[in-house]
């Protein structure tokens, strides 16, 4: 389900890719979703939980490495945290 979701959002939305860059958009209180891979490092997916909770913004995990969400995305490098 959150796989087709993200391919959907890829298709219709701007999105933006990187964990610095994901932060700067929650701080901002820009994003809506953030998606996160199943091997994000811990700090780093506590640190987008917790501006996400202030942005209110929803956080997805999904099931997929980030190796595996760079070639959904059609990136050529491994993609962690990306947010819309």
């Amino acid at each position: 389900m959150s796989l087709d979701l993200l391919k959907k959002i890829l298709k219709e939305k701007k999105v933006v890719f990187g964990t610095d860059r994901t932060i700067k958009k929650l701080k901002r209180g820009v994003c809506q979703k953030v998606f996160l891979s199943s091997n994000c490092p811990k700090e780093t997916e506590e640190d987008i939980r917790y501006y996400s909770k202030l942005a209110k913004a929803e956080v997805i995990k999904l099931d997929q490495p980030n190796d595996e969400l760079g070639m959904v995305c059609k990136k050529p490098f491994s993609v962690s945290v990306l947010c819309c």
